[in-house]
């Protein structure tokens, strides 16, 4: 056996069953009903959201949440529309999981949306109050959405030598290299127990921002030429594009290369990929790619590769979100705070098409393999 075959058969997953987490439920529902038996007021603990309960382990290397909770009680009556909305959520979920069904989070809102009887009261208003519970009942249970049988729309595609199985859809077993040039479009849940990761003989995981330089790297040859998975996000990665990255990275032991375009928005980007985001601290665990880096797009890259004519002016929007960039925890090394600050000195920016200013095939065939090969990376 290899020694990557070795560390690959170590690495351990979330592997929590459909019936734990159902069971999970049927326990917070259990005491409710137990506090209702004995005539006390029931009530609802979960974790409290917001950047006030964000903290930043820089030992782990992500962001992760506080120990602050909230509990809602039902006598509260400022809470009693919400712990309806609560004992709904955990009920119908609960039944997913028993019955192996999963639902988007839009289709769940409208299973439970109707007006209560002899009432002119509706359970929900719109998707906006049931979204929130779900991400209450995530926490109160320990879990994360995908484990509840539930998903929004996917977002992401994944392509080149890796062997995935559906488990969910006939074990159906296929390599994202030979789907086409479209790819993978990657699901928006992509636990193990659904998609099973067999195999892979990359040597490097390299996911990038925009679905036009995903495009261009295959229609190059890119992957197969440098032996590497790519995954397009198409934006700010979406929830099952970040687990299948954190799976991919973990699961093969491969080095894991964020590629976006040279600007703040992108630069956040590749920071929620390595370190987490804030809305979603509490499941940076299962999420989140400490040792992922950096390859490009940079202020540098501006004048190394003499693109002066082809970069955009930063707009309002950019250099706020540099400012509050600069602060960030995650953000305090000397490289970053470099980039960051002669991106507001210049106020420029740089996309990644722009390399296209060089010639088509620039970012295939020197831009990213002389990048790579040299270990040009920012942490």
């Amino acid at each position: 056996m290899s020694e990557k075959e070795g560390k690959r058969k170590s690495k351990t997953v979330e592997k929590v069953s459909p019936k734990e987490i159902a069971d999970r439920i049927k326990k917070t529902a259990d005491s409710i009903a137990t506090q209702i038996n004995k005539q006390e007021d029931p009530e609802f603990i979960t974790m409290q959201r917001g950047k006030s309960n964000v903290v930043w382990d820089e030992k782990k290397g992500y962001l992760g949440l506080g120990e602050k909770e909230i509990t809602r009680t039902f006598l509260n009556i400022a809470h009693a529309r919400k712990f309806m909305q609560t004992s709904m959520i955990m009920a119908k979920t609960r039944e997913y999981l028993e019955h192996n069904k999963t639902a988007s989070i839009r289709e769940i809102y409208y299973e439970l949306k109707h007006t209560v009887a002899d009432t002119k009261e509706n359970t929900f208003e719109g998707q906006d109050e049931s979204d929130p519970i779900i991400v209450d009942l995530e926490h109160s249970v320990d879990t994360i959405r995908e484990k509840l049988n539930l998903h929004a729309n996917p977002k992401g595609t994944l392509y080149g030598d890796i062997t995935l199985l559906d488990r969910m859809h006939h074990n159906d077993k296929f390599n994202a290299a030979k789907l086409g040039r479209g790819g993978w479009s990657i699901m928006s849940r992509v636990e193990p127990e659904e998609i099973e990761i067999v195999d892979s003989n990359a040597e490097y995981l390299l996911v990038c921002e925009t679905e036009a330089i995903f495009e261009r790297l295959i229609e190059e040859g890119y992957p197969k030429a440098n032996k590497c998975i790519l995954i397009g996000t198409g934006g700010q990665a979406a929830r099952g594009a970040r687990r299948l990255i954190h799976r991919v990275h973990n699961e093969l032991d491969l080095p894991t290369i964020v590629f976006t375009d040279g600007d703040p928005y992108g630069w956040y980007i590749y920071s929620v990929i390595k370190q987490g985001s804030m809305a979603l601290a509490a499941h940076s665990e299962f999420m989140s790619v400490p040792d992922a880096k950096y390859v490009g797009m940079t202020i540098d890259d501006v004048k190394e590769y003499k693109l002066e004519a082809v970069t955009e002016r930063m707009s309002e929007g950019d250099i706020k979100r540099a400012k509050e960039m600069m602060a960030y925890p995650w953000f305090q090394n000397k490289e970053w705070q470099s980039q960051l600050q002669k991106a507001l000195d210049q106020k420029i920016r740089i996309e990644q098409q722009a390399l296209a200013n060089k010639r088509l095939d620039f970012v295939a065939t020197k831009y990213l393999p002389e990048k790579i090969k040299n270990k040009i990376f920012l942490p």
